[in-house]
């Protein structure tokens, strides 16, 4: 018997005995002891009942939109390399395989992830959010900091040259094979600071824009376009007919930083951060990186 319960039935019968004390007051004594046995068990199921249900719904430290489960946002539609077949539960694609291997570190199995989606600018906007983190290629900014948290960063932005298949260009495979290519480059860009150190020499043709760069392209002018990598797969399937993005430069200093997006001021930032250094650090994401954004999509990086 509870403890508490058997205090209790001491106190009510202390000083009756069989001879002494009037039937009915003891069978209202036992009545009111029975009751509070009842009472007992009843809250000691509902103690353990909710101890067991805590504990089948951790979200291992962290506070998660729904108990238990790692809520992950991407855009929609999502597109290759990304994410394969607008379909992230898969794990196919770069963006995909990135989001379970920071939910594997931080405890969660690949069943307890659930996909949502959002708009681009619906996620970085002030605001509650519907997912516990959301990545489609958001760079991180000081302006896009004031409304949302960011990791620490999960991608830096490589350049890459974009021709047309079947082109000579597109069977260049090295730096010094560049030299001969007349490549055309948005001024004051990244890459173009990147092709004057790789590649050098007069071939280089300055633009306002990609999207003049790109009009250069279409029309002779120019034998390829040289942007970041992302621009670079947007414009091969949406902006060149036949489009192919040819290759890609090992040197990604001075690129765009990704992170994964985060509500304003969450608990969990620190904790998602320290999961993407940790994939980092162990091999995992350099080899995301190499299957998803160089081997399956068959843009080799530029050797000397």
């Amino acid at each position: 018997m509870h403890a508490t319960v058997g205090r209790a039935l001491h106190c009510l019968l202390e000083g009756f005995t069989v001879s002494s004390a009037r039937p009915s007051l003891v069978r209202a004594a036992i009545t009111i002891t029975i009751a509070l046995v009842a009472a007992v068990a009843s809250l000691t199921a509902c103690s353990s009942t909710s101890a067991t249900s805590a504990s089948s719904g951790s979200s291992h430290g962290l506070t998660t939109v729904t108990p238990g489960k790692l809520t992950i946002a991407t855009g929609q539609p999502a597109y290759s390399p990304w994410v394969i077949d607008n379909k992230p539960q898969n794990g196919k694609g770069f963006e995909a395989a990135v989001a379970y291997a920071v939910a594997n570190k931080l405890g969660f199995s690949k069943k307890d992830v659930v996909w949502t989606r959002t708009s681009f600018d619906g996620a970085i906007a002030p605001g509650p959010k519907t997912f516990d983190f959301n990545l489609q290629q958001f760079t991180i900014t000081a302006e896009r900091k004031k409304a949302v948290d960011f990791s620490a960063p999960y991608y830096t932005t490589s350049q890459a040259i974009v021709t047309t298949k079947g082109s000579v260009t597109a069977s260049v495979r090295t730096l010094s094979a560049l030299k001969n290519v007349k490549i055309g480059v948005a001024e004051g860009s990244t890459t173009y600071s990147l092709l004057q150190k790789d590649v050098g020499g007069n071939n280089i043709e300055v633009f306002n824009s990609n999207d003049d760069a790109v009009l250069a392209l279409k029309s002779g002018q120019v034998d390829a376009v040289a942007t970041d990598l992302p621009t670079a797969f947007y414009l091969a399937d949406a902006e060149i007919k036949k489009g192919v993005v040819s290759g890609q430069f090992a040197d990604s200093s001075g690129g765009d930083q990704f992170g994964l997006v985060l509500p304003k001021n969450s608990p969990n930032t620190a904790k998602v951060s320290a999961a993407v250094n940790a994939i980092r650090k162990d091999g995992e994401l350099a080899a995301i990186t190499k299957k998803w954004l160089s081997t399956s999509v068959d843009v080799p990086v530029f050797t000397k």
